[in-house]
């Protein structure tokens, strides 16, 4: 939705009624839940309080006015925490403000670049690992500050200090902040009225209330003055550029990831909302650009925030906006109820998002994908090194896998039975890596052999091909023969145009069922069966070997003798499934004069044992055009359009199927084709040895027709038309 349109909805009389009614409610449940969480990561930052706030305000005001997205909520987010804990550490404060300053200009800088999209190509499984880490180095951190402790300055230290903090924890804060983990784990089984209100604020609040009466003291989170007082201005740094330029780099890169993230899932949850992905970069940059001269800090779209937004039921970015200004007011008007809040109630809800950032799901796919390893690795690099190198070294890893994985070919050569014949099968991309085990595999095979070498390869180069016909003309040398069979998506006869290029399955498909194309070549059927025996009959081969001594066919498919219909195709069926008849207008004679028609039905039924017969028909088919305006050839013709009359005249009484196709904007002629459909098959169930077949085993009749134009298929029934999705299984026309 533009941006346009935004702007009259929230000007306009019905604008501001969707404002009051939709925007403002949701508006009040946003600030409920950003309210804590911004807090919270301000301390576990290591941050003054107040640049949580001024960064919620600014998300809230300047990244939704900006940015490209209507539902999406922006602030200060916990996977930012340990870099810039870390930025603080080293450069201070001040500094780290200009950080966020840069990092919002690089946002700008991709946005104008126009490479938002691009940034959705990073490995998901690094991205995934990534959270968990930073969420495991969250838990570990803020479980100290629960226990009555400081955050220590990296993970190894947190784990093995761990049993030291137990022993001097405080009671006081274990209890708050345990209260807050209860609360924020339980909220989800509480009856449904009781969770409307958000749980992050719930067990804030409750673990304020149980600070204010619990005997032992509780250290409290620490505020001076307000919100405008805790303004302050970015300070350049004292040296180190190199890495300030990487620290800004980190995290720009992970704020424009995490943004366009949650923007691709806010578009999937509500999709009559579009994010502008570049305008959404560029909006988070300006924003960021201004927490940081604000001494707030570095902000990104928040998927938990921008889903509650979504939920909520907000419809413009008046929802995402107005929270913004419910933070500002909270934190000018309500200073003494911010310094209330307990750190170890923070702490515990941390804890509970860090947790929450290691999804079982994410590590049940990676596995299933194979992406374990990255995961792991990624995990363990960013927990116990940092959050770039254990990016840099996911990225490599998922290069690496997926390098593996598209240069993996399977060679195999084998005897085929006890015919003499080795067949050798070349499957995935053939390049100079394959060429050890292409050469291993080419060494087991007796000289003198008849070979064949299937080739369903999607990428060869020339060392491949090379290797390859070497050995051939060695073995043919020998006295053998080698056949080649490419099935692939390329040919090795391309490569003598150019450069080795990857195929596309798109052309293994035009080759089988692509028609013949205008060519100066007059013998197509010779061309069509060379063709068919250089790429297609060694897969034919064992399926007709099966059917070399019976035949036992599912259905009787009688249709039309139009070219363009090709039963198999249609059917997705294959040789020794169908038995088929074809004539002019897939007639049926209802008087049993044709004797072609009468064999067929009766070898079918009584010799073949078939268990449905199909009718299919086709748009505009030239039998039907000539029936519906009463051509005459003075040939046989004439004499066999005449079955189709019972059928014209079923049309012109205005018969249901006429009338659905009608609706469904079929012209006359089609009309008159799926009436013919339908008329047949009754002809059909009147007929002696099919009445039997019924009555007897069951044989079930179908009507089909095939819509040239889009390459669909209907089922004709006695009352319409309707859509098949399973084309071997057509709609059983019911016969009385």
């Amino acid at each position: 939705m533009s941006t346009d349109t935004d702007s009259v909805r929230r000007t306009s009389p019905r604008g501001l009624s969707v404002v009051l009614r939709h925007d403002l409610p949701a508006s009040v449940v946003v600030f409920l839940v950003a309210l804590p969480l911004s807090i919270g990561v301000a301390v576990a930052m290591g941050a003054p309080v107040a640049a949580g706030l001024i960064a919620a305000v600014v998300g809230g005001l300047v990244a939704g006015l900006c940015g490209g997205s209507v539902l999406q909520v922006s602030g200060p987010t916990a996977s930012l925490t340990v870099v810039v804990a870390e930025s603080i550490h080293q450069f201070g404060w001040a500094t780290t403000c200009f950080i966020t300053v840069c990092a919002g200009a690089l946002q700008v800088v991709f946005g104008l670049s126009r490479i938002a999209r691009g940034a959705l190509a990073i490995a998901p499984v690094v991205v995934h690992a990534m959270l968990a880490g930073i969420g495991v180095v969250i838990a570990l951190q803020q479980l100290h500050v629960l226990l009555g402790g400081q955050t220590l300055s990296s993970s190894w230290a947190s784990i093995v200090q761990l049993p030291h903090q137990l022993t001097v924890m405080h009671a006081g804060d274990a209890l708050v902040g345990g209260v807050v983990i209860a609360i924020m784990l339980g909220w989800r089984y509480l009856p449904g009225r009781i969770r409307a209100v958000p749980a992050p604020l719930a067990a804030v609040v409750a673990a304020t209330a149980l600070a204010m009466v619990v005997p032992t003291s509780v250290e409290r989170i620490t505020l001076h003055g307000s919100l405008f007082d805790a303004m302050s201005l970015p300070q350049l740094p004292h040296g180190h550029w190199s890495a300030v330029v990487l620290t800004a780099f980190t995290i720009a890169l992970i704020a424009s990831v995490e943004t366009l993230l949650s923007a691709v899932a806010v578009d999937r949850l509500r999709p009559e909302y579009r994010t502008d992905l570049d305008r959404e970069l560029l909006g988070q940059g300006v924003a960021n650009m201004t927490s940081g001269m604000l001494g707030g800090l570095p902000i990104a779209a928040v998927i938990v925030r921008s889903i509650t937004n979504a939920k909520a039921g907000a419809r413009t970015k008046a929802s995402t906006m107005l929270s913004g200004v419910w933070v500002l007011v909270f934190s000018v008007a309500l200073v003494e109820v911010v310094r209330q809040i307990p750190k170890a109630a923070l702490a515990g809800l941390l804890i509970v998002i860090g947790i929450g950032l290691v999804k079982l799901a994410h590590i049940r796919l990676a596995r299933r994908a194979g992406d374990l390893i990255v995961y792991a690795a990624t995990v363990l690099v960013v927990i116990f090194g940092n959050l770039l190198l254990g990016m840099l070294i996911g990225l490599v890893l998922s290069f690496a896998l997926l390098m593996w994985r598209v240069v993996q070919v399977v060679i195999v050569a084998a005897p085929v039975g006890d015919t003499g014949r080795w067949l050798v099968t070349v499957d995935g991309s053939a390049t100079f890596l394959a060429l050890p085990r292409l050469t291993a595999q080419l060494a087991r095979i007796p000289a003198g052999v008849p070979v064949t070498v299937e080739m369903t390869v999607d990428f060869i180069d020339h060392a491949a091909s090379d290797t390859l016909h070497e050995w051939a003309q060695r073995h043919e040398s020998l006295g053998g023969a080698v056949q080649f069979v490419e099935l692939g998506a390329v040919r090795i006869a391309d490569l003598t145009a150019g450069p080795p290029a990857r195929g596309h399955a798109r052309r293994m498909l035009d080759d089988v069922l692509a028609p013949w194309r205008p060519t100066t070549r007059t013998d197509r059927i010779a061309a069509g069966i060379a063709a068919y025996h250089r790429g297609h009959a060694h897969m034919m081969r064992p399926h007709l070997d099966e059917l070399r001594h019976t035949q036992d066919p599912e259905s009787l498919f009688v249709t039309c003798a139009d070219s363009r219909i090709v039963p198999n195709v249609i059917t997705n069926s294959g040789p020794g499934d169908l038995f088929t008849v074809r004539n002019i207008g897939n007639l049926i004679p209802a008087d049993g004069r044709d004797t072609s028609v009468e064999a067929a039905l009766i070898y079918a039924l009584n010799k073949l044992d078939v268990r449905s017969i199909v009718v299919c028909g086709h748009s505009g088919c030239g039998a039907m055009d000539a029936l519906h305006h009463g051509l005459h050839t003075g040939s046989g013709l004439d004499d066999w359009l005449a079955h189709g009359r019972p059928a014209l005249e079923r049309f012109r009484a205005g018969h249901p199927v006429a009338v659905a196709a009608a609706a469904a904007g079929y012209g006359e002629v089609d009309q008159l084709g799926m009436v013919n459909v339908a008329v047949q098959i009754e002809t059909l169930a009147a007929h002696p040895v099919v009445r039997r077949g019924i009555e007897a085993r069951g044989v079930v009749l179908s009507g089909l027709f095939f819509d040239i134009a889009t390459a669909r298929v209907l089922a004709i029934t006695p009352d319409g038309i309707a859509d098949i999705d399973d084309l071997r299984h057509p709609v059983p026309v019911p016969v009385s």
